[in-house]
């Protein structure tokens, strides 16, 4: 199976069949944002930060580095000014709902987002599937889901599962980009937890 040939950022870059830009610009040592992508994780391309300019045959167009594949000879941008602009005005709408995640704050410095430039809705989840997608695929424990649509979607706990699995488990809590997760959980304990039988001893 023979290698693919590209540039990224002028940089010539071999990458193997089926690897995706993403994971040969990393190989590359170049950096490309991402909040939703997790080496042990199928791809998800949820937060959108890794997207780049991919040029074939003199047309360009904007894609999700996480999601697409390397093909051979294309020319990748990973900072133009287009990408920096989407990538600013993504940064600015997850402030919006997580003003005082450490990861934004300093991604926000990075591009110039104006934490304030949307009305906030604080509800600290930026959707970018980490938990549910590592409970699933690696702990395959599924003891937390996505629950409505669109903008009311949030993450879950189901308590019968929650109650018996995370206490000892607890592996996603530091994937989280947000304080988002660990409040779920306390208030789902607090909330939904069925509570130990009494003991009669």
């Amino acid at each position: 199976m023979s290698d693919i040939q590209f540039k990224i950022d002028g940089k010539d870059v071999t990458a193997a069949k089926g690897m995706t830009l993403l994971e040969a610009a990393r190989n590359t040592g170049i950096f490309i944002p991402t909040l939703c992508h997790h080496e042990k994780l199928e791809p998800f391309g949820g937060c959108r930060l890794c997207i780049v300019e991919v040029e074939v045959n003199g047309w360009t167009k904007l894609v999700v580095s996480c999601v697409y594949l390397a093909e051979e000879n294309i020319i990748v941008r990973t900072r133009s000014e287009k990408v920096d602009r989407i990538r600013k005005t993504i940064i600015e709408l997850l402030m919006a709902h997580a003003p005082d995640s450490p990861q934004l704050k300093e991604l926000a410095v990075e591009y110039g987002a104006d934490k304030d430039r949307y009305e906030k809705d604080p509800s600290f989840c930026i959707h970018c599937g980490l938990c549910v997608r590592y409970c699933a695929e690696v702990a395959k424990k599924n003891a937390i889901g996505f629950v409505d649509r669109g903008i009311n979607k949030e993450i879950s706990f189901i308590p019968e599962i929650a109650a018996k699995e995370c206490n000892d488990c607890k592996e996603c809590f530091p994937l989280c980009p947000t304080s988002y997760l660990q409040a779920a959980f306390v208030l789902a304990e607090s909330l939904s937890f069925p509570e130990p039988a009494p003991d009669n001893k």
